[in-house]
């Protein structure tokens, strides 16, 4: 389904396959070859998500662009089922493997992995060609990768990210969830006027 978004219409290259119950809202480019399997979301609020050539988008993977983070996926990559993708840049020949998060301002670099259930957090950068291992933590730049049972490492790296003032625009201190949920709300309210392509 595609669904025109604050007037921007998914471009789909005529080579390209967008399965019938996926999604792909506003603006939303698809690049030749590429193939968007059923149940994948791919939705532009506010940014855009370009996807390149000859890139498989698995099934019910959620791929989004916010206000504050485009999001760019590059060719020859897979992005596995499940999989989550926010605000992020992903070079070309990238494998994001089942259940994988990438996060808001993080960057793959060209033949890097993301493994199963792995978690590359906001504003960090994974080398060419380097693997998060399955279940495992990247955070920083350049990326430092932990257990997900090291929680206080993790912090220590990810704290002077700022997640709040990144994601949402809010100072750490000022960042209360009656904030957070209400420019939430604003943003995802924008969709009320989204409709069908014809």
């Amino acid at each position: 389904m595609l669904i025109i978004h604050h007037g921007h219409r998914p471009k789909v290259d005529p080579s390209a396959y967008v399965a019938p119950n996926a999604l792909l809202c506003g603006d939303v480019t698809v690049g030749p070859g590429t193939r968007i399997m059923f149940g994948a979301q791919v939705v532009a609020e506010g940014g855009t998500v370009a996807i390149g050539a000859e890139t498989i988008v698995m099934e019910n993977a959620v791929l989004r662009a916010t206000p504050r983070h485009n999001l760019v996926v590059g060719n020859n990559c897979v992005v596995g089922p499940n999989a989550h993708l926010a605000g992020c840049h992903v070079d070309s020949e990238v494998f994001i493997a089942t259940g994988a998060a990438v996060f808001h301002g993080a960057r793959l670099g060209r033949g890097s992995e993301v493994r199963i259930n792995a978690v590359v957090h906001l504003r960090t950068h994974v080398s060419a060609g380097e693997t998060v291992p399955i279940g495992w933590v990247a955070v920083g730049n350049p990326a430092q990768l932990f257990p997900p049972d090291q929680h206080e490492k993790i912090w220590a790296v990810q704290k002077p990210l700022d997640f709040p003032m990144t994601v949402y625009g809010f100072e750490r201190a000022d960042a209360d969830m009656i904030k957070i949920t209400g420019r939430m709300a604003a943003w995802l309210g924008s969709h009320k006027d989204d409709r069908e392509t014809e």
